[in-house]
């Protein structure tokens, strides 16, 4: 999935800092049919990362599976 309606921040609200996403991971699964154990082993998954230029294109993107999950800064 990806977040609609464009990007999270911009203008003064972008700004240098330290920020988390939060990324809700069971729901995102159980809404796409797979089966989780109950509770699911990764179900809320936060990353925090830090923006050190506001003029730059930040990409999270969060790659899941039941059992484990990879993050990058993506182009």
């Amino acid at each position: 999935g990806r977040i609609n309606g464009g990007p999270i921040l911009s203008g003064d609200t972008f700004i240098v800092g330290t920020y988390e996403l939060v990324f809700h991971a069971g729901d995102y699964l159980r809404a796409r049919g797979v089966s989780l154990t109950e509770p699911a082993f990764l179900d809320v998954i936060p990353i925090r990362f830090g923006m050190s230029d506001v003029s730059a294109h930040y990409h999270v993107p969060l790659l899941i599976s039941p059992y484990g999950y990879s993050t990058y800064r993506g182009s």
